[in-house]
């Protein structure tokens, strides 16, 4: 890599509290003692970022409040930050370099983010980046790790070059087994095992696998991966290496800590429709796609005492089929119309409007199915981890007479 400046990331130069994560004001709010124990953490404004809600300041890793996930796109100054390690570069664009080297190349290449530009053609696409452990906080019983509620994910309109044309440039050799991606942030103790991720072969060359320089139509945020990311639209973060500055064509299994150790979980738990065979061992499997998931973003009145309820739905590019809404406890479901539809890996936006419900307090439900016939579940899958929590999203609401 060029020439950075390396900084160790410290706490936030602006900061301000308030009442609860979701708002005081918020119509919604979470059931359960699980997000009671997010719900009184401070919202924290990094450099370039408005208030997020704070889990750790080092490294930083800062969730995304409720209100932004009412438009499509999350603003980028309002996306989560995630980073397991708290020495983070402030790297400058024009000194970046890329290493795309390895066994299985037939010409290693070093790139400039200029060369990217300008050398290969230009792709877009809007995808969500979700955290594995997005809602972790929610489980009962509580499971160890950073405590997510619904605000560890963001979606936005990507800009790069595809990876595969990349590799094509380097000559990837049929011998390649993975890809390995290793990120410009470090540990800032030494021992702790480097940050270096895989892909299958299948995903790598994927068309929609990106290498990324924009983000919603600007440069890439500094804390959001400047000034390039790896973006792998329907897999969940762990794979989306912000600050990449090497790549490696393996003729064997990536076996370091973050492949072998970390971000897997019980096969049998849920059932994954894109795999990574040559990273499975024995009863354990990585983390790969987002499950099937829904939010509800708001709820207002209406027009003669109706109520109208909106959110969006997701999942792994499969596509959202429905989404249904319950205010009986799942007696009953209706069928929520479906907005604007910005590509397979997006944001899907809903909306539903009861004619009339009873004064008082009560729980809406929300499900969402994708054309891969996937649904949500009643009840989180229980897994040591706490990853892919998709289970129906309830808040409670109080109806007014």
């Amino acid at each position: 890599m060029g020439s950075s400046r390396t900084t160790v990331f410290r706490a936030p130069v602006a900061r301000r509290a308030v009442l609860a994560a979701l708002g005081a004001a918020a119509v919604l709010q979470a059931t359960g003692s699980a997000l009671a124990r997010a719900a009184g953490q401070l919202l924290e404004a990094l450099p370039g970022k408005r208030a997020l809600r704070r889990l750790t300041n080092r490294p930083p890793n800062y969730e995304t409040p409720l209100e932004y996930f009412r438009s499509v796109l999350t603003p980028n100054e309002a996306f989560f930050v995630r980073y397991h390690h708290a020495v983070i570069p402030q790297i400058d664009a024009a000194e970046f370099r890329l290493e795309v080297v390895g066994a299985a190349l037939e010409r290693p290449l070093t790139l400039t983010l200029a060369q990217l530009r300008t050398e290969f053609p230009a792709v877009e696409l809007v995808a969500v980046c979700q955290c594995s452990g997005n809602r972790r906080g929610l489980f009962e019983p509580p499971v160890p790790g950073l405590q997510w509620g619904h605000g560890a994910m963001g979606n936005a309109r990507w800009r790069g070059v595809r990876l595969a044309d990349v590799l094509a440039r380097a000559g990837l050799r049929s011998n390649a087994v993975e890809l390995a991606f290793d990120a410009a942030d470090a540990a800032p103790l030494e021992g702790t095992p480097d940050y270096v991720k895989s892909l299958p072969l299948g995903k790598a060359l994927h068309p929609d696998t990106l290498l990324a320089y924009e983000m919603n139509g600007a440069p890439l945020p500094a804390l959001n991966g400047h000034p390039l990311r790896l973006v792998v639209p329907g897999w969940t973060a762990t794979y989306w290496i912000k600050q990449v500055t090497r790549i490696e064509a393996l003729t064997a299994p990536a076996s370091g800590f973050w492949m072998a150790g970390a971000y897997r979980m019980p096969r049998a738990s849920f059932p994954l429709l894109e795999r990574f065979p040559s990273q499975e061992s024995g009863e354990r499997a990585p983390v790969t796609e987002i499950a099937v998931n829904s939010l509800i973003t708001s709820t207002e009145p209406s027009a003669a005492g109706r109520t109208r309820v909106r959110g969006i739905a997701w999942d792994a590019g499969h596509g959202i089929d429905r989404v249904e809404v319950s205010a009986d406890g799942g007696r009953t479901w209706q069928r929520a119309e479906l907005g604007e539809d910005l590509g397979r890996y997006s944001f899907r936006p809903w909306q539903f409007e009861y004619s009339s419900l009873a004064p008082g307090a009560l729980e809406l439900w929300a499900r969402a199915s994708n054309r891969a016939g996937q649904t949500q579940v009643e009840q989180p899958i229980a897994n040591p981890s706490g990853y892919q929590h998709n289970a129906f999203h309830r808040v409670r609401i109080e109806v007014n007479s």
